[in-house]
Parts: C-alpha cells; structure tokens; sequence
C-alpha cells in the first residue's frame, strides 16, 4: 500500500521539457499491470495566492514529522500526476490518517464529486 505515502519523483516543469526530482504524496494505491499511482506536487514554497485546493502542512503539526519533509510545504492538489510505482525513487515518509481526511475533501470539491446525483 502507497497511498498517503510522501515520496520523492520526478516531477516535469510546465514546459514538459525539463523535470526536477521533488516530494510527491501517492492520492491512490498502484492499480493495473504497471501499478500507476496518483501523485500530487509538493512545494516548499506556501504561495501568497493559496488556492482552495492547497493544503499547507505545518512544522508545527503534531503528524508533520511523520512526513519526513524538512520544512513546511504545500501540497498542490491542482498539480497532479499519474506515475508508474517504480519510478519512485524512494520514499520520505507518510502522512496522517487526519491529513488524509483534508487531502479526500479538497480532492472531492476540486472535482465536483459528491454522493447525491
């Protein structure tokens, strides 16, 4: 299981020409022959214009720790990638049941998902 896993890949640049190994976080477990997973960009940057889809994690968070980042990021819930499991060059950490929670709410708003049809 990867899912809720802080990873590092390597992630492309808008251009899709050059890309830079950065943190990721798996949305999903692998799925299908090649295990593809769902990764959403993390930055170390906390932009001034946060979108309704950013999740910032604190140092002070009792779970940010477990992240194994080093210093507080964002997570871009708008910059998502589908990657292959073994391309994932080794993972950090992990996040927590509770960031998970926000991380499956801002996913379900940013995607117009809701239960009642």
């Amino acid at each position: 299981m990867v899912k809720g896993k802080v990873t590092l890949v390597s992630f492309p640049f808008d251009n899709l020409k050059t890309e830079k190994v950065r943190p990721a976080v798996c949305l999903t477990n692998p799925v299908g022959k090649y295990g593809h997973i769902v990764v959403a960009f993390i930055t170390s940057r906390i932009p001034d214009d946060r979108l309704e889809t950013d999740i910032v994690l604190n140092e002070t968070d009792s779970d940010f720790p477990s992240t194994g980042l080093h210093t507080q990021s964002t997570v871009r819930l708008h910059r998502l990638m589908t990657i292959p499991k073994n391309i994932i060059r080794r993972e950090l950490g992990e996040l927590s049941n509770d960031f998970m929670e926000i991380f499956s709410e801002k996913l379900c708003k940013f995607f117009d998902l809701s239960l009642n049809v």
